[in-house]
């Protein structure tokens, strides 16, 4: 079902699975599941993405915002991965009583970088050209011990 703007109210333009629909602000999408779904199946939908996905649904509108934030159990699951590759430094927080949402924010860029290293993308780094567009960040020594141990393993 199409929707003709009238000239007086803004109108947001969606492109549906080829089709495209001029909603009048204010009305709803069809579309938007968590408006007709309960919040645990909302939950259950967002469980399935992976944290880079999650945090841009939570950008998405006020509601995904809301449910996203709202839920302990979405950070969490999204933490224990990261925690694969950086368990001590999750302990730590979550020890120190921060949140799970807090703990992931803090050790998610830490983590992708700390696994490129201990899986050898820098074993063979020539010059600090190879690294440019990287982003580094400060690790801390029994984490170098780590990536060091790692190295002579190879």
């Amino acid at each position: 079902m199409q929707h003709e703007p009238d000239r007086t109210s803004p109108c947001v333009f969606l492109l549906c699975e080829g089709d495209s629909w001029l909603i009048p602000a204010g009305e709803t999408h069809p579309g938007n599941f968590a408006e007709t779904l309960p919040t645990e199946m909302s939950l259950k939908i967002f469980g399935e993405l992976d944290t880079e996905s999650l945090c841009s649904a939570s950008r998405t509108c006020k509601l995904w915002h809301h449910i996203i934030e709202e839920s302990e159990q979405l950070w969490r699951q999204q933490c224990l991965l990261v925690r694969a590759v950086c368990q001590r430094e999750i302990d730590s927080d979550r020890r120190d009583g921060l949140s799970w949402k807090v703990t992931l924010v803090r050790n998610y860029r830490r983590s992708l970088l700390k696994r490129d290293w201990l899986q050898g993308r820098f074993s063979n780094v020539r010059s600090a050209e190879e690294l440019r567009g990287r982003t580094m960040l400060p690790l801390d020594a029994e984490t170098w011990g780590e990536i060091l141990q790692a190295e002579l393993d190879r």
